[in-house]
């Protein structure tokens, strides 16, 4: 009787193995390119790496973003929130209406839905983040204007 149900158990283990290995994936560092970010979302020279998705059901998505001092995001809002985690440098972060405040690697910001924001470094420091948002009806973000220098300066 062991004889029959030891196989029956080794073919129930690989049959596990193999979906778990399946519903896994990694994503190698370096394997996707850095795209540079794009003029009308940003000012100064900011570069966003590892990009990520979640696969339906699965809302969330985001990468690392890399600012240049003096490089932050144009104004703009997300329909179910943000996450930054600062991972290095001095970087800014502002909610149309509040005070421009400081952030350093270890601080974690959530940004509540739908609150007019934008987020960089410092001018004397570059800062980067890990950005994490969740999509609604696919879109993660609403682009507006970009942040003037008397707003960048904290006037």
């Amino acid at each position: 009787m062991n004889r029959l149900i030891a196989p029956l158990v080794a073919l129930s283990f690989m049959a596990a193995e193999s979906r778990a290995a399946s519903e896994i994936r990694v994503t190698p560092n370096g394997s996707q390119p850095s795209v540079k970010g794009a003029t009308q979302k940003f000012t100064g020279t900011v570069h966003v790496d590892g990009m990520f998705t979640g696969e339906p059901p699965a809302r969330i998505g985001g990468g690392t973003v890399t600012f240049e001092p003096g490089a932050r995001t144009a104004w703009h809002t997300h329909p179910l929130g943000q996450t930054l985690i600062v991972t290095a440098g001095v970087g800014y972060v502002q909610q149309e209406g509040g005070p421009r405040q400081e952030i350093r690697p270890g601080d974690t910001v959530w940004i509540a839905p739908h609150t007019r924001h934008w987020h960089g470094a410092s001018a004397s420091n570059g800062m980067t983040h890990i950005a994490i948002a969740e999509a609604e009806d696919g879109k993660t973000v609403t682009w507006a204007e970009q942040v003037s220098e008397a707003q960048y300066a904290g006037e």
